[in-house]
């Protein structure tokens, strides 16, 4: 049966078991250890939650094709397979929720930002997404909300794998940080939103992507993960900032409620447009990895998931949306 992914706002009930999900996941030690995964310093169990943050570094640390230039185009990013590759990680969290929970109704929240992005650029900090009741607020570290810092708490949130000034992963142990509106002055707008899903104005965003298939290509994809045009998936970790930033950033929970949201967008797109993907499999071999039926790469699963983007473009029997943009 499908679930319905729901506004976190519009919902107490799914906001809460979000954030109780979230705690549940980051305590729960695997049989995965920091060693295993070549990360410096002593070997120390990693827990479900840092296993994503790992996956999402480790996937930007790897150009596809192997012997690239993960800069240009990398494992989840920078290409066509940036709403796929999220869309299979988006999944494995709601289901590891859905365990940690007992709850196989429960669908993974979005965070509607470009509400928020609409005000001015001095309230969009203190929206309700901010609040004691839900993420809490900003800081080095944050000390308000669920995921606040405390360290005489040992079961309190606490970031354990990071990214370093030199993009290497290493580990930790502090609390959250976040820095509203320092790299980026104000959230995107609905007018943003509607600029990318407005093929009338832009015949271009009728494709998905095109050549030459990076973050200079024109089209839907590009437009949305933000490095043309007004910002909208790069400008909201921009503005977040802090543990955003990084390669590191599913760090922040706040991630997994932006990236459902940039589903729900590609989701929207799909309905107008079709449900199509480009490249497909006539197009180089430098592509592989970012082609239709190419698996998607997973540095942390041991090569490849048995996912495709093609397999990633139906969702219907999965889950749905309760409203679209």
């Amino acid at each position: 049966m499908a679930v319905i992914r729901r506004n976190i706002l519009l919902n107490p009930t799914i906001r809460d078991a979000y954030l109780k999900g979230i705690m549940l996941l980051k305590q729960e030690v695997t049989a995965v250890t920091t060693s295993m995964l070549g990360i410096p310093g002593p070997n120390n169990p990693v827990r479900t939650y840092d296993l994503f943050v790992i996956w999402h570094y480790k996937a930007m640390m790897t150009p596809v094709p192997p012997g690239g230039n993960s800069n240009i185009r990398n494992a989840a990013h920078r290409g066509p397979i940036f709403l796929p590759w999220h869309r299979v990680m988006l999944a494995f969290l709601e289901q590891n929720l859905q365990r940690v929970l007992n709850d196989p109704s429960f669908g993974l929240p979005y965070w509607n930002w470009a509400i928020d992005g609409s005000l001015p650029p001095n309230l969009q900090m203190t929206t309700p997404v901010w609040m004691t009741d839900c993420l809490g607020g900003q800081g080095n570290p944050v000390t308000t909300g669920r995921f606040a810092f405390n360290a005489a708490d040992p079961n309190c949130f606490r970031v354990r794998i990071a990214s370093d000034a030199s993009a290497n992963l290493q580990q930790t142990n502090r609390g959250l940080r976040r820095s509203f509106g320092i790299d980026s002055p104000s959230l995107p707008t609905a007018i943003d939103v509607t600029s990318v899903l407005n093929t009338f104005f832009d015949p271009s965003l009728r494709k998905y992507d095109s050549p030459n298939w990076d973050k200079d290509s024109q089209g839907f994809r590009n437009r949305l993960e933000g490095f043309i045009g007004t910002g909208l998936h790069n400008q909201v970790h921009r503005w977040v900032g802090g543990d955003m930033m990084p390669a590191s950033s599913p760090n922040d929970p706040v991630f997994y409620l932006h990236h459902c949201n940039i589903d729900r967008i590609w989701e929207q797109w799909m309905i107008f447009n079709g449900r199509t993907y480009l490249p497909d499999m006539t197009a180089s071999i430098s592509l592989l990895g970012h082609r239709i039926d190419d698996p998607i790469v997973s540095p942390l699963l041991g090569g490849a998931t048995a996912a495709t983007p093609r397999g990633t473009l139906d969702i219907s029997a999965t889950y749905g949306y309760d409203a679209f943009p």
